[in-house]
């Protein structure tokens, strides 16, 4: 790229990409991604919250693209961040704004993976509505500290020119021995509640992100499949692809709440603005379905 690369230029230099995540899910498929698209990267060695050593990192791989897959979601999930406020600030803010701050004054993209769980429905965007939020939107969410810290970051990375925003909701693989997976978890799950939600099929996104970043998009982008499924659609498809003998159970979010630390985030987001980039982005049902049911079909028919 090069400082010298406007908002939606395509870059003539061989691509070099930078990513940070390498041992979570996301930043490992990237990795695979570059493999099978034949692009030079490199994963990152410094700690986020460590200047310098982003420096270094910077300065040793000399970077087209950077891309930040790290981050603190919590194990087993969200819920650790509200007993571990200081170690999710330390990576999900401080760490974010460094590696921006460190990429704005090399003259470089940053392709940032953050959450659209920052939103729920509301009155003006109620469930079933077909309203989604847009990128513009105020977060109305911050029932969990892990959302908190998403949106706090978020409105302060507006301010940096340089760095692309992708909100990842509810991520979904045709790994499904992934305990990450949102499809895995909720199979594993004693009950789950049936709300209908945007999902980010990461076997259709991931590629785009790549993409993204050889136009040198920046902003934020709502980065989800277009329309919502519910858990029962899911788990039902799970049924007739995998599994004929799977049975679940349904609880209420009243319920919900009584077994979990933090609220989660319900919404809906709209993706006119990816849509409008990419065209041919397919609808969360028929992304589940061409992307993880069918390289995964175990019944006969479904």
């Amino acid at each position: 790229m090069g400082s010298e690369s406007a908002n939606g230029t395509a870059s003539t230099k061989p691509l070099k990409f930078l990513i940070y995540g390498r041992t979570g899910w996301i930043g490992g498929l990237l990795g695979k991604l570059c493999q099978s698209q034949g692009i030079e990267f490199t994963y990152g060695s410094g700690r986020l919250e460590n200047r310098p050593s982003l420096e270094a990192d910077v300065a040793a791989v000399n970077p087209t693209h950077v891309f930040n897959a790290a981050g603190v979601t919590g194990r087993p999930n969200v819920d650790w961040c509200e007993s571990h406020k200081v170690e999710t600030i330390r990576t999900n803010v401080v760490g974010t704004l460094t590696l921006a701050d460190v990429c704005r004054e090399k003259g470089l993209v940053l392709i940032n993976y953050a959450t659209g769980c920052i939103f729920e429905y509301d009155s003006n965007h109620p469930l079933g509505s077909g309203i989604g939020f847009k990128e513009e939107d105020t977060p109305n969410f911050i029932g969990s500290f892990y959302s908190k810290t998403k949106a706090m970051v978020e409105d302060l990375l507006k301010n940096y020119e340089n760095v692309c925003t992708l909100r990842v909701r509810m991520p979904i693989s045709c790994d499904l021995g992934n305990p990450r997976n949102f499809i895995t978890k909720i199979t594993r799950y004693e009950k789950v509640v049936d709300i209908p939600n945007s999902m980010t099929i990461l076997d259709e996104l991931l590629p785009i992100s790549i993409e993204m970043a050889k136009r040198n998009l920046t902003g934020i982008y709502n980065f989800t499949n277009p329309g919502v499924v519910s858990h029962n659609e899911i788990l039902e498809m799970y049924r007739d692809y995998i599994d004929p003998k799977f049975t679940w159970k349904n609880f209420t979010l009243e319920e919900q709440a009584k077994v979990i630390v933090a609220p989660r985030s319900n919404n809906e987001l709209d993706t006119v603005k990816l849509k409008q980039e990419f065209p041919e982005l397919l609808p969360i049902k028929e992304s589940l379905i061409k992307y993880v049911f069918k390289p995964n079909q175990k019944t006969a028919a479904a």
